[in-house]
């Protein structure tokens, strides 16, 4: 088996072989207290998704697209499990409907305060990686938490800009009869899951490309990396996987009522922050190796 993986190397591993990048990987994961530093970013995600999302949606009445704040609204329930959406839906419509600069000011200040706490968060369990070893000074790291949280927020609204023209389109070519009523909803639902895709791509590529310190003499930093497109995957069919659960077998919100959604929350944003890790992690054990590999390279010169 040692030989045959020895032998395997995948696209974007720079070269290495599987079998010296799962080494690293599976030290990373075991040795790097994944499930502490996954926790830690959980909370702060926590603290940080509320004044965000409200922060979001505080600017959304200010946007004059058509059906903006639907599909948003469409687009959150279709991620987020629907008891955590159910029991915050009623606030979300009110702010929607109601534009108000006062609210924006003070949600403003809390969503930029704990949405930066949130990203630095991330930031800091990727310094706390098995394989990293260079880290930024606290106060760069908050500097590129805060304009990494801006391109965040960008990416949102470019995403739903992207939506609404979209859905326009298969709606134009709809009522002009170049595609059945049929073809129009499974076009709608593609192009739901294709903005889905590429915008969380999109995100965790910035994180990862963004949120490390990098060694360009002996490592190659691609923007799409192995990991990125790893933590998306697992993102994507584990978080449908972790909402049919919550939806059909669990019981949370039986047994706690209202505090049941608290806990689904708590449960998602602890697996999406392990699975953050995760990939973080593949992308660390191709550079040591790499590293590995070059420092040999030398010696052996």
């Amino acid at each position: 088996m040692k030989k045959k993986l020895s032998f395997i190397v995948l696209p974007g591993f720079d070269g290495m072989p599987l079998y010296d990048v799962l080494v690293f990987f599976f030290n990373g994961l075991f040795k790097g207290v994944i499930t502490y530093r996954a926790a830690a970013i959980a909370f702060n995600f926590f603290l940080a998704l509320i004044p965000f999302v409200l922060f979001i949606v505080t600017l959304i009445p200010f946007v004059t697209t058509p059906y903006f704040q639907v599909d948003l609204l469409d687009l959150l329930d279709e991620i987020i499990p629907s008891s955590v959406y159910n029991l915050a839906e009623s606030t979300l419509i009110e702010i929607v409907s109601r534009p108000s600069s006062g609210v924006l000011s003070i949600v403003s200040m809390l969503a930029i305060y704990f949405s930066v706490n949130g990203i630095d968060a991330i930031l800091e369990g990727f310094n706390q990686s098995y394989h990293q070893t260079e880290i930024w000074p606290w106060w760069k790291q908050k500097v590129q938490a805060f304009f990494l949280m801006l391109a965040l927020s960008i990416l949102v609204f470019i995403s739903m800009s992207l939506f609404g023209f979209g859905k326009d389109m298969i709606n134009f070519l709809a009522t002009r009869g170049i595609i059945t009523h049929k073809l129009t909803l499974l076009a709608l639902i593609g192009l739901q899951w294709l903005i889905i895709i590429l915008s969380i791509l999109l995100s965790i590529s910035l994180l990862y490309y963004f949120g490390q310190q990098k060694d360009r003499e002996v490592n190659k930093y691609r923007f799409f990396s192995p990991g990125s497109i790893l933590a998306t995957t697992l993102f994507v069919f584990g978080g449908v996987l972790l909402k049919m659960y919550f939806e059909n077998f669990s019981r949370y919100n039986l047994l706690y009522g209202s505090i049941g959604s608290l806990i689904i929350l708590l449960i998602w944003l602890y697996y999406n922050a392990i699975i953050l890790l995760i990939g973080f992690e593949l992308n660390a054990s191709i550079r040591k190796s790499r590293s590995e590999a070059v420092f040999k390279y030398k010696v052996v010169e």
